[in-house]
């Protein structure tokens, strides 16, 4: 009988341990963290702030709490150093235990943390980096910005219809730079117009030395890619430079005049014809609401980054409600396929790339209201990322 009964609360003391861990283990499984890893600081600060602000929007207006589970949102500054995003994600992924992370303001920022994500089979929501290939870098990461290319063959086509036969292009040399100048060389001499190419260094660039070679070669117009937050700079010594009033036409992606910094690029702006996916004038119910809310947030108006983080956050959101909130391999697959009315207009993610198909649009920097704005004037719908369309032709 006494051993009987030391069996018995023996048995019952495990069932207790057990039950308790379980309890514990379920109670942790409440919360589902979201490490958002961002630059913010240095000079790729405005895309962390934007971003930022547009994941605490988004919780704001559709609550902190989804398919039962708490959303925590962790954000820490990468200062645009990839070897510290990739220490701050291996932190997030084993001492936070994040659900996914997100954010990646470059390139080499997204790509340094996408073995983690594989290796710990954790979502990675790239809603910046740019590089047509990052998705391919792990079948963990979905992307919410856009491609390179994808805002670039549009520009190239737009150029070669509207009379343009020379044209130089100055690129940011890395690999967003690279994806724009390589599909704007192909698109553009393929219509039967000449290119003649250059690249500034990423890190501390001066534009000055390429702007003057472009004001001896003459061409009929500059493609220029920057990334977000060196616009402001690049207008400042195209306008020094005198390019302004040159006769040389100003084109690009929608990086060179993002929304957040525009206005403070002054009326050497005015004309500039980009290709993008996205404008703070957009015209649509869902944009002016997200316009007027997210100022009244934040204090500024949204860029490109911004929807990018909000977008971000919704592939999230709705993953999770299709999941009942498991994450891992299966939120990946939920977001597959997703599609949705964003503020930028019709959105899906590629089921195969796991990257954005969207609406490009042809914009001319005008006065609005008094501000500056990027105001489309053309749509070119559903564009998927012409790279992997090619390979997958």
């Amino acid at each position: 009988m006494h051993r009987r009964t030391l069996l018995a609360l023996a048995a019952a003391g495990l069932a207790a341990t057990s039950l308790a861990g379980t309890t514990v283990g379920a109670q942790a499984q409440e919360i589902f963290k979201i490490g958002l890893i961002l630059p913010m600081t240095g000079a790729s600060a405005s895309t962390g702030r934007q971003i930022e602000a547009a994941a605490k929007l988004y919780m704001a207006q559709n609550g902190d709490t989804v398919a039962g589970k708490k959303v925590q949102l962790i954000v820490k500054d990468d200062t645009g150093v990839a070897d510290v995003t990739k220490r701050l994600a291996q932190e997030l992924i084993v001492n936070d235990k994040v659900g996914a992370v997100a954010g990646f303001g470059l390139t080499p920022l997204a790509l340094s943390v996408a073995p983690l994500a594989t290796q710990a089979k954790v979502p990675q929501v790239v809603m910046a980096a740019a590089t047509a290939t990052i998705t391919e870098a792990s079948p963990f990461i979905v992307r919410t910005s856009f491609t390179l290319p994808q805002a670039t063959q549009p520009m190239a086509e737009w150029a070669s219809a509207n009379g343009m036969k020379k044209v130089v292009t100055l690129v940011t040399d890395y690999g967003p730079g690279i994806d724009a100048e390589k599909t704007f060389t192909a698109t553009f001499t393929k219509a039967g117009g000449t290119v003649e190419n250059m690249r500034v260094p990423l890190a501390n660039p001066d534009f000055s030395p390429f702007l003057q070679k472009v004001a001896d070669a003459k061409p009929d117009a500059l493609f220029v890619f920057v990334p977000s937050g060196y616009g402001a700079q690049f207008m400042r010594q195209f306008t020094e430079r005198g390019l302004d009033k040159s006769g040389i036409k100003l084109i690009g992606t929608g990086d060179v005049t993002d929304d957040d910094l525009l206005n403070g690029m002054g009326d050497a702006a005015l004309g500039v014809v980009t290709s993008h996916h996205y404008s703070a004038v957009h015209d649509s119910a869902e944009n002016k609401a997200f316009v007027a809310a997210f100022k009244k947030a934040a204090g500024f108006r949204p860029n490109f980054m911004g929807v990018g983080g909000y977008d971000g956050m919704h592939v999230l959101y709705e993953g999770l409600k299709k999941t009942n909130g498991v994450g891992g391999e299966a939120l990946v697959n939920a977001i597959k396929g997703m599609a949705w009315t964003s503020v930028r207009g019709p959105v899906s993610i590629d089921p195969q790339t796991r990257d954005i198909i969207q609406n490009v649009y042809i914009r001319k920097v005008e006065k609005v209201d008094g501000e500056l704005h990027n105001v489309e004037f053309a749509t070119i719908p559903n564009v998927k990322d012409p790279v992997k369309a090619a390979k997958a032709n």
